[in-house]
């Protein structure tokens, strides 16, 4: 964080939020050291799931693959109020993304908005495509903090390798129009940062995204690194370049997941994330919500948090986290901070 996007942060925080937060992180390290899933306070971290609709056809991602089993449609309005009324008062950070292209949601500033107004740091991430003129200053206007603006290769042809269908220009433009915006409305937010996704055919332009960054006038540029589903074989994607490779090759040519296979998530006490229909799933490594929690159609959050199901999955990762699917390529987000 900037110092700007620090003094923000800290600025929405108040003694129930910094007691939530306390008792989480406790009932995290007890249940380590104990091997027992405890439990206090509810999540500081909720990631929620406008659409799942997306105008890209990214090679590593379902969404834009079109390759989910689950339902896909659009977070709706009244649904997604009441339930922010619900977390919002221990909520630091609320998260605009899981799957999909938030701006494709029909009211998505008016979402973002909702969550400002009860002082919750917002952040989405977006390709960019849709951040005309218009729709940066409704940004700036709605009290989003930091939005993550996917710029995967300086220059179309590399860009499309891995951003199917997408258009660099356009990109620009839209990251222009955002910082234009934050000028004309003299605001400090949302703090803007270029994200990188460095994979086998962008990697030579690592210090070309630095210095567009620079030259764009944006907050940030963040190096990271690329999930691969099927991994073990290698992949085309993976970089050359190994601190920005979350995998390794073995003696015998394959390839494996560079961090070590702990008993233990912190993702579990800390945060979740909420499909777009409101169902409940651990983390976003769940893309096609397989491991399903609870459904906040049917019951209150505070009940699927509780819940048996939930304590039972928290059992699991502390017995043996190697033996869940969505575990096994899972680098806790490892990113490199250029």
């Amino acid at each position: 964080m900037s110092l700007q996007d620090s003094l923000n942060f800290i600025g929405k925080l108040n003694a129930r939020k910094a007691y939530n937060a306390a008792a989480v992180l406790s009932s995290f390290y007890l249940s380590r050291w104990s091997g027992k899933p405890i439990q206090w306070g509810v999540p500081f971290n909720i990631s929620i799931e406008p659409t799942t609709n997306c105008n890209l056809g990214c090679p590593e991602c379902p969404s834009g693959l079109k390759s989910f089993t689950r339902p896909t449609g659009n977070l709706e309005y009244e649904f997604y109020k009441k339930t922010i009324d619900e977390v919002g008062n221990d909520l630091i950070y609320l998260y605009f993304y899981f799957q999909g292209e938030p701006y494709m949601h029909p009211k998505f500033n008016e979402l973002i908005k909702y969550a400002a107004q009860k002082k919750i740091y917002t952040v989405t991430s977006t390709n960019a495509h849709y951040l005309t003129e218009r729709k940066a200053r409704e940004t700036v206007q709605s009290g989003l903090d930091r939005i993550l603006i996917s710029v995967d290769g300086t220059t179309q042809e590399v860009y499309e390798q891995y951003r199917k269908g997408g258009n660099l220009n356009k990109v620009i433009e839209g990251i222009k129009n955002l910082v234009k915006a934050k000028q004309d409305l003299g605001s400090s937010t949302p703090h803007i940062a270029i994200q990188f996704l460095v994979v086998k055919p962008n990697e030579h332009q690592i210090a070309d995204v630095q210095q567009l960054g620079k030259d764009l006038g944006v907050d940030e540029v963040k190096l990271k690194t690329a999930q691969i589903y099927d991994y073990q074989n290698g992949s085309d994607l993976m970089p050359s370049i190994d601190k920005f490779s979350r995998y390794e090759k073995q003696d015998g040519g394959s390839y494996s997941i560079k961090n070590e296979m702990l008993n233990h998530c912190w993702k579990l006490w800390h945060s979740c994330v909420i499909t777009w229909d409101g169902k409940i799933v651990p983390c976003c490594f769940d893309k096609d919500a397989q491991h399903q929690l609870g459904d906040l159609n049917s019951k209150s959050f505070s009940a699927i948090w509780r819940s048996d199901l939930y304590r039972s999955f928290r059992s699991r990762v502390l017995k043996s986290r190697k033996e869940i699917d969505i575990c096994t390529n899972c680098s806790e987000g490892t990113k490199v901070w250029a």
